[in-house]
């Protein structure tokens, strides 16, 4: 969706995509934007409650069965077990996602790895195909006439246009560029910090076996999958960014990060879209 600054302005419903690499912002950005006026959707949440809960459960029940008390309630169905998925604590994704590497200090097989990515990248297609009904709905059955979809910050990695095309044809998408001094910021506290993530295939085959041969491993089972996590973030971050540059210049308009930071209502929200929309029309 393309249009000029004063249409954005104008826009009765706006409808808005925000894209990004974790930590620039981006759901810190929709906060701001009030609950009783705009309808919030997130794409994580969405996987998480939707389109990946039951693999989810099943993962919770395989570690609760392997311990003894818990196994016998399970099976005499008298334990009920549910997953607390909200928009601000996606642990339960993010667990079932999981690392790559040694089991016994908490890791996957790269087959099981591999399952679990596949799963996450079909339903992170699915839960952005959702938008379009979602915008319908919410201001339908609920009365919201702005929409903000904080979308995960692997869509990038998804390969699927159907998804880009349909994001652009019913929201405005705005990727949050994070500027050049900071990227240092957000390299470091991921590595410090290693949280499951997703890979596009052929992205983890070819760094997977850069990193077995760096550091001497024989396979991915006997690899520390914090190690590996580490290791690997810087390359995915520099993978991504030329994505999400391509996304921007087909598809939306660019943010500067630092601006991002400046915002604290929503008028400065639509001041700061506003703003990309006419350097990109200059």
């Amino acid at each position: 969706m393309k249009m000029t600054a004063q249409e954005f302005i104008d826009w009765k419903s706006k409808r808005i995509t925000l894209l990004a690499m974790s930590g620039a912002g981006k759901t810190t950005l929709a906060d701001k934007l009030p609950k009783t006026k705009w309808y919030h959707y997130s794409g994580d949440y969405r996987i998480g409650t939707k389109y990946l809960k039951e693999p989810i459960m099943d993962n919770i029940k395989r570690h609760a069965m392997s311990v003894p008390f818990l196994r016998e309630l399970l099976r005499a169905d008298s334990l009920y077990i549910k997953s607390k998925i909200s928009f601000d604590n996606l642990t339960a994704v993010s667990s079932f996602l999981g690392k790559l590497g040694h089991v016994n200090q908490g890791g996957l097989s790269l087959q099981e790895f591999k399952r679990r990515q596949n799963l996450h990248r079909q339903a992170e297609i699915d839960a952005m195909k959702d938008v379009p009904t979602f915008i319908h709905n919410a201001e339908d059955i609920y009365g919201y006439r702005h929409f903000i979809n904080d979308a995960g910050g692997s869509v990038c990695e998804l390969d699927s246009p159907e998804v880009l095309e349909s994001l652009a044809e019913n929201t405005l998408i705005i990727y949050i560029k994070i500027p050049p001094e900071l990227e240092q910021t957000i390299i470091d506290r991921a590595k410090n910090e290693p949280k499951p993530l997703y890979y596009r295939e052929a992205f983890l085959d070819e760094k997977l076996t850069e990193f077995l041969r760096l550091k001497n491993y024989v396979s991915a089972d006997l690899m520390p999958p914090d190690e590996f996590v580490s290791w690997v973030f810087p390359e995915l971050f520099k993978a991504r960014l030329p994505r999400y540059d391509a996304i921007a210049e087909k598809y939306g308009y660019i943010i500067d990060g630092n601006d991002v930071a400046k915002v604290e209502t929503e008028d400065d929200f639509i001041a700061l879209i506003a703003a990309a929309l006419a350097k990109k029309t200059d």
